[in-house]
């Protein structure tokens, strides 16, 4: 585990840091899945929403 050990003797540790790593864009096939899971969202939301005001 690192630490470091201040002026009076303390000592002072810290996490170790995870591995660092740079996103990739989405490619076009999951941008497409992207869409579609935010449609059928939508839908069932508003499907919820239908059934509630029908109901009431």
């Amino acid at each position: 585990m690192p630490y470091t050990e201040e002026e009076g003797g303390r000592i002072n540790n810290f996490a170790a840091e995870p591995k660092m790593y740079t996103s990739k864009p989405p490619t076009t096939t999951e941008k497409r899945n992207y869409i579609i899971g935010g449609i059928v969202a939508l839908a069932l939301v508003t499907g919820v929403l239908f059934v509630a005001f029908s109901v009431s």
